[in-house]
């Protein structure tokens, strides 16, 4: 039984709504924001990114970081860039990208539900990424950034939520500088809020899609507040947390390719002739393969394309992690025959998302690596039966676009 609920969001007016909007701000290094927002005061890179705003020698994990992201945040508030609603509201958030839309609901979940996993989890997160991202959301006092959920369909809260879009006027439409189409509709009938609070009520599970480090430091702050203010009653908005819930047929996750710097001390043919142990090898000529089912990938070697496919045995089709495609490539070519055991800290091995195409893993294949992967997609139904059974993915296994942009809803937690 999963608790949503509607919050008050700190919202861009509507004719700033497309200057405020910005990409996560884990998709791009700090020279990269300070590019981006030039000529652009209101940006949320500079409440996601505040170093962009302070010398270029700070550290980026200095206190002086999280009192300018605060300073920025209400400066959005007190310059009129963004206000507050009045009234709890769930707000239903749409994007569209190559023809392809996405369409989810907007509200707050419970820290109750992470810790309790009924917020079901497929990654491991790191220290040193949650330490950042706990202390933006404690000076902010706000959680910034939507966690990406998803749940296995609802018709009666997909007919709400179409009917919804369908019969009002959205309030925030534009087309951001990648060409993704994003639209906002603000559910502002509490009769409406109500039943769709309930109808989660009757969902099992939330699953994570992307944003692991995020809700986990979104949690953390939240029993910070608990031990600060141990009168609390449970209905404190520090007791909740920012996320869109997407039903899982409304989302694609995309390819997760590989590239790597070496083949290990051998040469192509004795590579080619190691990995025959366990795939079959394929010459599929010079132009690029791009995998169309489970259990095959493609390798870019020597210039020339290869198709690989699995062969029977070399994994436990009834285990859902084994039979992950990037665990079959970890577990039977890249670990034994490249000797790149962890794949998270290794410098000779690099991801490629999808949104880039095979070219790119042309290029890098052509400068500074020898070798690449294309990867066929993980799937949703995957990636929940992985979470169901309380495993853990292989790093670097889905890529989901498009990404959702920070900024068109802010929870603050008090």
């Amino acid at each position: 039984m999963a608790i949503f609920r509607p919050f008050k969001a700190i919202r861009p007016l509507p004719e700033y709504a497309e200057r405020v909007a910005a990409l996560p701000y884990d998709v791009m290094n700090s020279k990269e924001a300070a590019k981006m927002v030039e000529g652009n005061p209101y940006s949320f890179l500079h409440v996601d990114k505040a170093e962009i705003d302070l010398p270029e020698d700070t550290d980026l994990y200095s206190e002086q970081v999280y009192l300018k992201a605060r300073e920025n945040l209400d400066k959005l508030v007190s310059d009129g860039i963004c206000k507050q609603d009045e009234e709890n509201r769930f707000y239903i958030y749409r994007q569209i990208m190559n023809g392809r839309s996405q369409t989810g609901l907007v509200g707050c979940v419970s820290i109750d539900d992470y810790i309790n996993n009924i917020i079901k989890k497929h990654e491991f997160t790191r220290a040193d990424k949650e330490a950042d991202r706990i202390n933006h959301v404690d000076y902010c006092d706000a959680n910034t950034g939507p966690i990406f959920l998803t749940y296995r369909p609802q018709a009666e809260i997909s007919a709400i939520v179409s009917e919804w879009c369908k019969s009002h006027t959205p309030e925030h439409d534009f087309v951001n500088d990648d060409g993704i189409a994003n639209t906002v509709w603000v559910i502002d009938c509490t009769e409406t809020n109500a039943k769709i609070s309930a109808l989660f009520n009757a969902v099992d599970y939330l699953y994570i899609a992307d944003g692991h480090h995020r809700a986990a430091s979104a949690v953390k702050v939240g029993l910070k507040r608990r031990e600060q203010f141990p009168d609390y009653d449970g209905s404190e908005e520090f007791n909740f947390f920012l996320a869109v819930l997407f039903a899982c047929d409304e989302l694609e996750i995309m390819d997760y390719n590989r590239v790597m710097k070496d083949l290990n001390g051998n040469t192509p043919e004795q590579f080619v002739e190691k990995i025959s142990e366990k795939f079959s090898v394929e010459l599929y000529g010079d132009n690029a393969y791009k995998p169309e089912k489970a259990h095959t990938f493609g390798m870019l070697l020597d210039g020339k394309w290869y198709k690989l496919t699995a062969k029977g045995g070399s994994f436990n089709a009834d285990d859902p992690v084994e039979s992950l495609d990037v665990s079959i490539l970890q577990n039977n070519l890249i670990s034994p025959v490249l000797d790149i055991q962890d794949p998270r800290t290794d410098k000779r091995i690099d991801f490629v998302g999808g949104i880039r195409g095979l070219g790119e893993l042309e290029r890098r294949a052509s400068e500074d690596m020898c070798l690449a992967f294309s990867m066929y997609p993980t799937t949703l139904k995957e990636l929940m039966d992985i979470a169901d059974a309380d495993k853990i993915m292989p790093p670097k296994s889905t890529w989901f676009e498009p990404k959702l942009l920070s900024g068109l809803f802010i929870h603050k937690l008090k």
